[in-house]
This record gives structure tokens, sequence and C-alpha cells, in this order.
């Protein structure tokens, strides 16, 4: 199964409704690509689906697992379930260990997208608290894609946006009055070549990391992208690793047996 040429992938958090429900509004109809949406909602009903139909002219619904991306189409994470893509950009929903506190969680989604498209995927951060999305849309730029993040001075929570572009070489930051029309845009632009060869090692390491979030890894899968610390997991009691080429990313291995719990991402210069 062939995914859609061109793949947007948008994660919010504290405001994030209302900043989605405006991109919505201005998108052009029959957008050229899909759309999968991240708004932290924990394991609470969400409306944002319908709240989307209401506002614009793609049509947008929850997310199903199995469900193919199709473009003018907005997917919504439901509650309680990550949302990602497997290797043939299939939506697949996941009770995988919460991300940043949260379930539906941000990174994995950006993560899976940048492993499936490469350079065809176009991440956009918008507002929220604490630094969700940093990590994922840093994984869509290694892997030759675009990132977007909504002007911190225009969210209602600056956080995130102010992350990702302290993090991450950031390629649009702009006000959400703009953000449908330059999706629109980058959505058809060419796609940019990148040298696949040359980022295998790279891709790699992003697979490893995103298949320990979404399933129990082994202690050889952990040794080989981080290293135990002297921190234990606040939930589980396990020792967390703090994984390389990360700002003290870190995962947990319970004492009964090597499982991913829980990732609590901080920062640090380097």
């Amino acid at each position: 199964m062939t995914p859609s040429p061109r793949c947007i992938v948008i994660g919010a958090s504290a405001g994030g409704v209302d900043a989605i429900l405006k991109i919505a509004a201005q998108l052009a109809p029959d957008f050229p690509a899909p759309i999968l949406c991240v708004q932290h909602i924990g394991a609470h009903r969400s409306r944002l689906a319908q709240l989307i139909n209401s506002k614009g002219t793609n049509h947008a619904l929850p997310a199903v697992d199995g469900m193919v991306p199709l473009p003018g189409t907005i997917y919504v994470a439901p509650p309680d379930r990550h949302m990602i893509l497997d290797e043939q950009g299939v939506i697949r929903l996941s009770a995988a260990a919460k991300e940043h506190h949260a379930r539906p969680a941000i990174d994995p989604l950006f993560r899976s997208a940048a492993l499936v498209y490469g350079p065809r995927v176009i991440g956009v951060v918008l507002t929220g608290l604490l630094d969700d999305a940093t990590s994922g849309l840093r994984a869509i730029k290694q892997l030759g894609g675009t990132a977007v993040v909504q002007d911190p001075s225009d969210a209602y929570a600056p956080s995130m946006p102010e992350s990702a572009i302290a993090n991450v070489d950031v390629d649009h930051i702009v006000p959400l009055e703009v953000m449908a029309d330059l999706l629109h845009r980058l959505a058809q632009q060419p796609i940019p070549s990148v040298d696949e060869a040359g980022l295998a090692e790279v891709r790699q390491r992003i697979h490893d990391e995103h298949s320990i979030g979404m399933e129990a890894p082994t202690l050889k899968k952990l040794k080989a992208i981080g290293a135990p610390s002297t921190f234990t997991c606040p939930d589980c009691g396990g020792v967390l690793f703090e994984l390389h080429d990360k700002r003290r990313s870190a995962i947990a291995v319970t004492p009964a047996m090597p499982s991913a719990c829980e990732r609590w991402p901080t920062r640090r210069n380097r």
C-alpha cells in the first residue's frame, strides 16, 4: 500500500482546540494531503472531530485502527490511545505507556510519521505546555521532513513552541492566521531529495527509540541507545535509562521485567 505523497502531522496541548479549529476553518477544500492531529486529551471524551466538521470544509473523524490516511481528511487521535503509523502508512492505535504524562502523546505520531514519510512529512507544533513534540519534530527534521511551529507570541501556551524552536532547526515560525495557507503551499511543493544511505544510522536510532516506546524492549535494545541513570521512575520504581543524543529523555525499566513505563523528558544544554 502506497502512502499519500505528503502527510501533515499536528500536535497541540493547552489552547490547542481553538488553534486547530482556526486552522481547519481556513484550510482550502480538498486539501492535498492527509492531516493527523494529536490534541492532549488524556482519557477524556473528545468532540474535536465534530467541532472541526462544523468549522471547515475538509472531513474530520476520530482515528480508527487500520485506517489508511487520505488527502483532504483530518484524523483525530482518540482518548487514551497513541495514534501512530505503521510501516505501510496505516493508522494504528496503541495503549502503550504514556509519554510526557500523556496518551495520546505527540512524539509517537511524529516519530512514526518521520519513519514512514521521511522528507514528505510536515510536522506542526502548536500551543501547549512543557515539551511534547520536540523530540518528534527533531526526528522529522533528521529524516528530511519540514518543521513548522506556531509563533510563541501567538500561542495561548508558548512552552511547546518555544521548546521546539530552541531544540530543532525549524523551517517556519508563523502565527495561526497564516498557518493554513503555509501548509497548503508546503503540501504542494516538490519532495526534497535526501541521502537515504547517509541517514541509515539516524533512521535506525529513531526506529529503535520508537519501538521501545511502543513495545516492551529488551535490556540489550535499551543499552544500545542509552545507559542506566541514577534516577528511578516515580510511578513504577524502575531504573531510568538516559538516551544517547537526547536531552535527558529517559525510559523506565520495571524491577519485574524490562518494559517501557514512561518517558520523562527534560532539557539540558550541550
